[in-house]
């Protein structure tokens, strides 16, 4: 059994991304919903932080003209080979939060927390005045967050404590390449000054006789913990115009069991004097 680099458990992660990580109910449809008034307009859709293109390629084979942006060239590859065929979608290799595509889009979307990932208050305000630039006047901004609910909260504190780094059964899947079983596992810390959870990826493959043949561990993510106001803050900041926030896919109000917040923005039609 090996333990591999960095490197490679980055591109184990992108080549599995797509069997490991499920769809949020009602989200592809909410998206097809906001792309299909775009597209009816003639106008185009950027996703920030497209990974392997799981929302993004399904819009453009709906026939939407869309962009999708990551910063991840193993993502990228992996979204690449399943464009081949889809003449209206192109991938950009960027930073989400310094980027110049040379167009401007009817709607913008940072799907599946993406955005959480930006850890200071700069970070998030550069990559929203990006996508303010990339917007046409009244287009629309939609970002996808995890919600901090009562139940978030109390397993935000235990990680802070004796669960924090330790190491637990995240799920099974098959390897769609190698055809192996794969076992994941997740650790999880918290760090409350900064509203920063600490998420450690690991997997294993097994072998026909069910044994660990080989072993990857992905170095940790730093995902920002975001609360309602400062959302809201943030995009007064930068000078969208917040529409309201959803709970859910299916557009329910944001409640205090909530577990997501869908964001709803736009550029101003004519700017403020």
């Amino acid at each position: 059994m090996s333990s591999s680099s960095d490197q490679s458990a980055a591109e184990f992660y992108a080549q599995t991304y797509d069997e490991s990580v499920p769809d949020w109910p009602g989200e592809i449809e909410f998206y097809r919903g906001l792309a299909a008034e775009v597209r009816d307009k003639g106008q185009g859709l950027l996703e920030v932080a497209c990974g392997t293109g799981r929302v993004a390629i399904r819009l453009a084979q709906d026939g939407t003209h869309t962009v999708g942006l990551d910063l991840s060239a193993k993502m990228l590859a992996v979204a690449a080979e399943k464009i081949k065929d889809i003449p209206n979608i192109r991938l950009v290799k960027a930073d989400m939060c310094d980027f110049d595509l040379g167009e401007t889009f009817g709607l913008v979307i940072i799907p599946g927390h993406s955005f959480m990932n930006l850890n200071t208050p700069q970070e998030q305000v550069d990559c929203m005045q990006c996508i303010y630039r990339h917007l046409i006047p009244g287009g629309r901004l939609v970002v996808h967050l995890d919600h901090q609910s009562i139940e978030n909260f109390t397993w935000l504190g235990s990680i802070v404590g004796d669960k924090g780094g330790v190491f637990e059964p995240d799920g099974q899947f098959l390897h769609v390449r190698t055809g192996r079983q794969i076992r994941a596992f997740q650790a999880w810390a918290y760090e409350p000054a900064t509203q920063t959870a600490i998420s450690t990826r690991a997997w294993e493959a097994l072998g026909d006789d069910g044994h660990v043949i080989d072993r990857w561990q992905k170095k940790p993510d730093r995902i920002h913990c975001i609360f309602p106001f400062e959302m809201e803050h943030l995009l007064a900041r930068v000078g969208f115009c917040a529409e309201g926030v959803y709970g859910d896919f299916y557009r329910k109000p944001l409640e205090d069991k909530s577990s997501n917040m869908i964001w709803f923005a736009h550029k101003p039609e004519t700017v403020p004097v």
